[in-house]
């Protein structure tokens, strides 16, 4: 059954059902909402898996994740190792694989509050990077947890600049060992996860010398902490960073290295290596270094960037229903505050961009496996496309999100700012992947790289490049369009191929651009990097709108594959036109700078934007229902799914230990305060 009630709460506490002002809105329905969930799961069966292992969760008390708001961190930090053992012990009683559907439906029923998450960084860093060999030796050690290893790229001086590393590792052929080295404050390793207290080594990027030279960044596998005592190993200082925005639970951590010698063999050399002699050999191209930043930052799509933005769609939602707030009209009730066009034009745009980004991170997926093992087996012709749409689908779905949720915490008024209505905490997780695995403007601006080179690429060409030999992504490129909209009515812009042909436009118009002022700024006599640098901002508005196209074209391509689930599909369109036409008045700008659209057409397509916001209001709880997010992990007073929103709020602050402690401050400031202040009345 469909979108159980998983209580927080005892459920001896709770004497009222479902809230009518909720329960009205699950009526009548317009579509299968089971099937809706089963089409996100990716099938029926996956769905039922996903049901099982959270219902086997749940009926854990070691795994609740109710008192979250009351800790302190080291006291999450303790319960996510707790819990991460328990079920870690779980699986392998069960026979579940470390990279099956099972963890990541434990993630998800847990709300990522858990910990050796970046242990599992290193994995996928270690088969993306490490030699047969070195994967046989290491990854069961991994796998077993018999070692636990971070992942340590990010310095205190450098992020997402890779090639400015300072941490060194320098090859002494005499002993056959790498020396590493941060020589600089600036070089300590700064953020990696599980390093502050729990990781016994770790996968270190540096900067390798060897022979004399400098080959760039390679990865090294060093030991940290003992095995015997876990105390930190000679020449390693390590430590925890200390309070965060959020992520109480990770132990982010600092790590210097004093000179810290390593066996030859620890560097992963599946694309390159050092001879016992000091030479450097490489089997690959040098950016097959960066493989594993990549397979990182294709899974957080759909692990830390996308379920915030549900979650946060699902708990406004239902709040909006339940929440009655002033009058339409003088002589009826309050009514609810979905019921204001307002409210609706907050709330429905976050929907439709959760829905679309959802069926976005399938199709980047489907991309990566394909090009991923292609790269494993020594082709990387698809690397650089690889490399340039993961970063824009990053920075894109990350910032998205993260003002897709924080819309959403508004637009809950005053409770959306208590950590129990669940929204902040949702804001503050999902603000920090603008920065982890790329900056996002940097990411933009690798993914601006690749479409000048492409789009000059296509020019160079004089039409002898066939559509066909083109990447998929920039396929758009080549395409014959036309100069201006031809919508002559509202209803045009409801048109999936017409808005499709729009954002193509905008992108190649911008692209077009961006390539002239470089070629303009070069050809006046300045240096191409200044000119680079002074073009940056075109630069990433053509990103986006390549990014932006990319993610409207997905969304369209879906509901071709849904066009014999008519219910489903018509619900889908909508969502799908709202997204584009939300875009586009959002970045009209664009879309009339060049006359593509006039005034008049600006003006059909609001028309026809807001004429959506009441036919998605008929099943705006369904569509968020349909996320099949358990209340334990939404961990929501206002978003539960009985909407039994103000008793659950009132129950849940009566928890907070400052109601039950006492009140130290009075005997010690106000009680003294209080009397000194009555003897002078």
């Amino acid at each position: 059954m469909a979108n159980r009630i998983y209580s927080t709460t005892p459920r001896s506490t709770w004497k009222k059902g479902v809230n009518p002002d909720l329960d009205i809105e699950r009526q009548n329905k317009s579509f299968d909402v089971e099937r809706l969930t089963n089409i996100l799961d990716g099938g029926a069966e996956f769905t039922q898996k996903r049901r099982q292992i959270e219902s086997i969760i749940y009926s854990n008390p070691v795994y609740n994740i109710k008192n979250n708001y009351f800790m302190s961190q080291n006291q999450r930090y303790e319960a996510a190792i707790q819990k991460s053992i328990h079920y870690r012990k779980l699986m392998m009683q069960r026979g579940w694989k470390e990279d099956g559907v099972e963890r990541s439906y434990i993630y998800r029923a847990l709300a990522g509050d858990t910990a050796f998450n970046i242990h599992s960084v290193f994995r996928e860093a270690l088969n993306s990077l490490g030699s047969d060999e070195q994967i046989k030796k290491w990854d069961p050690l991994a796998e077993n947890f018999q070692i636990i290893v971070t992942y340590a790229q990010t310095e205190m001086g450098h992020g997402t600049y890779l090639q400015g590393l300072e941490t060194t590792a320098t090859y002494d052929a005499s002993t056959q060992e790498f020396v590493l080295n941060t020589p600089t404050l600036s070089a300590t390793k700064w953020w990696p996860g599980d390093l502050g207290k729990t990781a016994t080594h770790a996968l270190i990027l540096a900067q390798l010398y060897c022979s004399g030279r400098c080959h760039g960044m390679h990865g090294f596998f060093v030991p940290i902490r003992s095995l015997q005592d876990h105390s930190p190993l000679p020449g390693i200082t390590v430590g925890d960073i200390g309070p965060k925005m959020n992520f109480e639970q990770t132990d982010n951590g600092f790590l210097q290295l004093d000179h810290v010698r390593i066996p030859r063999e620890n560097m992963l050399n599946r694309f390159s290596q050092v001879l016992p002699d000091g030479t450097y050999v490489t089997q690959g191209t040098p950016q097959s270094n960066y493989l594993a930043m990549i397979v990182v930052r294709v899974h957080l799509l759909a692990s830390e960037f996308i379920p915030p933005l549900m979650k946060a769609c699902i708990i406004a939602t239902r709040y909006s229903v339940v929440r009655r707030q002033s009058k339409i009209k003088p002589s009826e009730p309050e009514v609810k505050i979905l019921d204001y066009q307002t409210q609706q034009e907050k709330l429905f745009p976050q929907l439709a961009k959760a829905y679309a980004f959802h069926f976005t991170d399938k199709s980047i997926n489907e991309f990566f496996k394909k090009s991923y093992q292609e790269i494993l087996s020594g082709n990387a012709t698809s690397l650089p496309e690889l490399h340039a749409f993961s970063a824009g689908m990053k920075a894109m779905l990350s910032d998205h999100s993260i003002l897709g949720a924080e819309v959403c915490r508004r637009a809950c008024g005053g409770h959306g700012y208590s950590l129990l209505s669940g929204l902040p905490s949702l804001v503050t997780k999902v603000t920090a992947s603008c920065t982890y695995e790329g900056e996002n403007t940097v990411l933009y601006l690798q993914t601006a790289r690749y479409l000048v080179k492409s789009y000059l690429q296509v020019q160079s060409s004089q039409g002898s490049l066939l559509q066909t030999t083109l990447p998929q992504t920039i396929q758009y490129l080549t395409s014959t369009r036309t100069d201006r909209c031809p919508a002559q009515k509202t209803a045009d812009f409801l048109s999936p191929a017409l808005y499709t042909e729009a954002y193509a436009h905008v992108a190649v118009r911008l692209i077009r651009n961006s390539a002239h002022k470089l070629h303009e700024l070069t050809s006046s006599g300045t240096d191409q990097y200044v000119a680079w640098n002074q073009t940056t901002i075109l630069l990433v508005q053509a990103a986006k709108a390549h990014c932006y196209h990319f993610t409207v074209k997905t969304f369209v391509d879906l509901l071709r594959k849904l066009e014999n689930e008519p219910e489903i599909h018509q619900v889908m369109k909508r969502l799908c036109d709202l997204y584009a036409l939300h875009g586009l008045l959002s970045n009209l700008g664009d879309f009339l700078h060049d006359g593509y659209m006039s005034g008049v057409q600006a003006d059909l397509a609001t028309a026809a934007y807001v004429d959506l916001l009441s036919l998605i209001r008929k099943d705006a709880v369904l569509l968020t229902d349909a996320f099949d997010f358990s209340d334990e992990s939404l961990n929501s007073a206002l978003g539960c799914y009985d909407g039994n929103v103000y008793e659950r709020l009132f129950e849940w602050a009566q928890l907070s230990p400052t109601n039950t402690e006492g009140n130290p401050a009075y005997e010690k400031y106000l009680k003294p305060f209080l009397k000194s202040n009555r003897s002078k009345l």
